[in-house]
């Protein structure tokens, strides 16, 4: 699917450059245009954002606006300040759903200012509709970088969305069961006693808080396995080091477990 073209004007500071290079990578942008930039070097560009040879090799530059434009049917313009003339202001969400069903039908482009001053008048008229991005009414003013990244972010949500796959985890594993639990339990409870926690509260209750906590966590088999290597080990460290373990703990502990599979 088409992207919207990055126009950024008069840019006066390479690592902004830079980012919307890298930003353009992260969201899979064609296209960045620069009007007559105050500095540009490709080499110094890559080394800040790194493995992106391919969007800068499709990077132009250009010495108007005008230029910049001359083959898209449509853009908006990047702006905080307040317009006494009535225009079409969209949020960076709206402008992001537009500019996507824009650019099925042809080359649309998104315009950023300078850092010191923005875009002037005569530049916000070249655009068909300005873009505001919602921020602190006494503090508006956003880095070029971060505003070319909430545009194209939600550019990219309004082509991807949310339903981009996600990598699986390295070791999945299946909820914990019931039996599981039960030993968990069982073994924390022993190193509670253990370690007197119980000296001045009440077992029965506390077990039972214990047992909210470990419920609401959802444990699979694996973590429910290292949770109760944890109680277990508390038991087993204060026996290597010769202190005495309470009666009650001796009592309540359940059968051994291997050590828990790598996370």
């Amino acid at each position: 699917m088409a992207t919207p073209i990055l126009v950024l004007v008069e840019p006066q500071d390479i690592v902004n450059i830079a980012a919307t290079v890298r930003i353009a990578k992260n969201f899979e942008i064609d296209t960045i245009r620069l009007v007559n930039p105050a500095d540009y070097d490709p080499y110094r560009i890559e080394g800040i954002a790194h493995n992106t040879a391919d969007v800068l090799a499709r990077l132009e530059i250009v010495e108007t606006l005008d230029e910049a434009l001359a083959d898209c049917h449509y853009a908006v313009a990047l702006t905080a300040r307040e317009r006494t003339a009535k225009r079409q202001t969209l949020r960076a969400r709206e402008a992001g759903e537009v500019l996507t069903l824009r650019a099925r039908e042809g080359r649309v482009a998104a315009v950023f200012g300078r850092e010191s001053k923005g875009l002037t008048n005569d530049e916000l008229d070249r655009c068909h509709t300005l873009v505001s991005i919602a921020t602190n009414p006494h503090y508006k003013s956003l880095n070029l970088a971060q505003a070319v990244s909430i545009v194209a972010y939600e550019c990219w949500m309004a082509r991807e969305g949310d339903d981009q796959a996600r990598k699986p985890p390295r070791h999945e594993a299946e909820p914990a069961t019931s039996a599981q639990y039960d030993h968990l339990f069982a073994d924390w409870e022993r190193a509670l006693w253990a370690i007197e926690f119980f000296k001045t509260r009440r077992a029965e209750s506390v077990m039972r808080s214990w047992r909210e906590v470990m419920f609401r966590s959802a444990l699979d088999g694996r973590e429910a396995t290292l949770v109760r290597a944890i109680g277990l080990e508390v038991v087993r460290f204060l026996e290597r080091k010769g202190v005495p373990i309470p009666d009650a703990a001796r009592k309540s502990g359940a059968s051994p477990v291997p050590p828990p599979p790598p996370i």
